[in-house]
């Protein structure tokens, strides 16, 4: 349909600059034979169309306008119904100009799927299909290659990134006898895995399932100039049909239905929306759906995943013990030193601490990993081990401590140094921009909804200042969440990876952070492509000054075209000058509509401390 109002725009434009040369240069008779043309090949496929909504129980604010279409022509009025075709298909087009038309989020989600496994067999690896493999499958995954089923590790040392599928915002390590998800990202070492479910039972194959139910009853958008139209469509023809009665001319209802016809709804509108979308694009924001950027100032609800929406989404140094002799001056420098050469998930966040810190790093004199026991190496004086606390607990006593993050152990030649703990955590501006949304926004609630440890979910609420938490959820769990959310009270939920896609869909209004994930992506009505919440305020600001200058020239240009209708009722208009007048009105709602393409001067008012 994008190419469609299009070409009809321009064919009524044609028509009528043809007809306007025939009869005041050429002289010609035949006139009006290109509005004729026009009426037919452009006129009823709109009519068409709108009739088949119609009959659907949908009667948005064009629909005037298909029965100014009809009406111009049965009254042999081709010039107006011409200059109605033209504003109808012109708004159309100039929404489709707005936003490109999204690929589909499922055709996105199965084609992260993997096709092909490598099984083991006496002869070496075969490549089957996935949907070829049994429980009991012994399998090898490669390097950067995406899981093909869920299973257990029984061979190789490495790590995977599951923080599309679970919220977990690290690389988790596998060793022998770690279960592995379908859907996750292999890290740098091959592992053998034993399938343990077929991919059609897999983590993986249960989100696509539930992402396609989800996209099945996605919250369809009651557009703005539909609800304006609701009122308004029955009012002009009442006004048009009153006219007809009282003076007998059938002219005099197409004279109303002309200048009636809700041209500041079919083209400021769409106009105020280019200019918001293309704001939006200037500040990093891609609107998908432009009836999205029309809801979210409606929106009560406020739902957040934790994972790389309020967090940074890696782990950092957050708290150290020491034992007896040992300060952070003379332990990290000595850490930092070895994990320099670690692909640990943890070994980053331990130099950078030390690099914020100005160590200078000892040499290493050698170093070695040992799988299920850790990183070894001697630097300096002094002999490091850097382990779990489990098998710290089977050489040293340590100190008790409950268990929270992800932590290391530290050895030095054989004592206990010090326990270093990590977490994600919160971004710098989150807690001023939960903390201005009621204010500035008018939210009622705000929720975290995140399939992390309850333990970590509630630490990072409690710093951002939120109090509804639901913690611990799977991606099944989280949808129904957002749809009973929705059922009370329009929503706007943002996230980042593939477990938040279906609740994304759910929502009122899916806003993706950032572009980690062509699903995720591909579910939200919004994209913020640089991952900040600065920038989902700015998104909110260019919602809500939409909404006001899409109202200013909506109802505006109405209450005009009402004064409009009511002198072509009395006879002092044809549906010609009708046509104008409208056009003068369209003119004055347009200008209006295009300050949404100025840069405004606020567009954030949150601390971002």
């Amino acid at each position: 349909m994008a190419g469609t109002d299009a070409a009809i725009a321009a064919l009524a434009a044609l028509g009528i600059l043809a007809h306007l040369a025939l009869r005041f240069a050429a002289h010609s008779a035949r006139a009006d034979t290109p509005l004729m043309l026009v009426l037919a090949a452009g006129g009823l496929p709109l009519v068409v169309r709108l009739a088949r909504r119609a009959l659907g129980g949908s009667f948005g604010s064009d629909f005037l306008a298909a029965v100014s279409i009809v009406a111009a022509a049965l009254l042999h009025q081709y010039l107006a119904g011409a200059v109605v075709v033209l504003m109808l298909s012109g708004g159309g087009a100039l929404e489709d100009y707005a936003v490109a038309e999204a690929t589909s989020v499922l055709r996105a989600l199965a084609g992260r799927v993997p096709t092909r496994a490598h099984r083991r067999m006496e002869d070496g690896l075969h490549d089957v299909s996935v949907d070829a493999v049994a429980p009991g499958d012994v399998l090898a995954v490669l390097p950067h290659e995406i899981c093909p089923v869920d299973g257990d590790v029984i061979e190789g040392h490495g790590s995977m990134d599951e923080a599309y599928l679970t919220g977990e915002p690290f690389l988790i390590s596998k060793g022998p006898g770690a279960a592995v998800l379908s859907g996750a990202i292999n890290g740098d070492s091959a592992l053998v895995v034993r399938a343990t479910r077929v991919a059609a039972d897999s983590r993986y194959a249960r989100i696509m399932r539930v992402m396609h139910d989800a996209e099945q009853r996605r919250p369809a958008l009651r557009r703005l100039g539909d609800q304006l139209g609701a009122w308004y469509t029955p009012l002009a023809l009442t006004i048009a049909a009153a006219a007809w009665w009282a003076s007998g001319d059938p002219v005099r209802f197409l004279s109303v239905a002309v200048i009636a016809t809700p041209c500041p709804l079919l083209i400021a509108i769409p106009v105020a929306i280019i200019g918001s979308v293309s704001m939006a694009a200037r500040r990093g924001v891609i609107v998908k759906d432009p009836a999205a950027l029309e809801q979210l100032t409606l929106c009560r609800t406020m739902i957040l995943d934790k994972t790389g929406t309020l967090t940074y989404g890696r782990p950092r140094l957050t708290g150290e013990h020491y034992g007896d002799g040992f300060t952070r001056a003379s332990v990290l420098p000595l850490v930092a030193a070895l994990e320099r050469y670690s692909r640990h998930p943890l070994a980053a966040p331990i130099v950078d601490a030390a690099g914020e810190d100005g160590c200078a790093l000892p040499n290493v004199e050698w170093i070695r990993e040992e799988p299920g026991r850790g990183l070894r190496g001697r630097t300096g004086d002094a002999e490091l081990l850097v382990t779990s606390r489990a098998y710290a607990a089977t050489l040293v006593a340590l100190p008790a401590q409950p268990p929270t993050g992800l932590e290391c152990v530290v050895l030095v030649d054989g004592r206990f140094a010090a326990v270093l703990h990590f977490h994600d955590v919160a971004r710098a501006e989150s807690g001023g921009f939960i903390r201005h949304l009621g204010p500035r926004h008018g939210l009622d609630r705000v929720m975290i909804v995140s399939g992390d440890r309850e333990v970590e979910v509630r630490r990072l609420a409690e710093a951002v200042s939120i109090t509804d938490v639901r913690a611990g959820v799977s991606p099944e769990e989280k949808l129904a969440i957002v749809r009973a959310e929705t059922a009370r009270a329009r929503t706007m939920f943002i996230g980042d990876g593939i477990n938040d896609a279906p609740a994304l869909m759910a929502a009122t209004v899916g806003i993706a952070l950032g572009q980690h994930s062509d699903v995720t992506s591909e579910a939200a009505r919004v994209v913020v492509i640089d991952s900040s919440l600065s920038t989902v305020d700015e998104l909110l600001h260019l919602a809500r000054r939409l909404r006001t200058v899409a109202l200013q020239s909506a109802v505006g240009g109405m209450a005009a075209s009402v004064v409009g209708m009511l002198i072509a009722a009395a006879g002092f208009l044809t549906p010609v000058a009708g046509a104008v007048g409208q056009e003068i009105i369209d003119v004055v709602a347009v200008l209006n509509a295009l300050r949404t393409a100025r840069e405004p001067k606020v567009l954030t008012d949150f601390d971002r401390g």
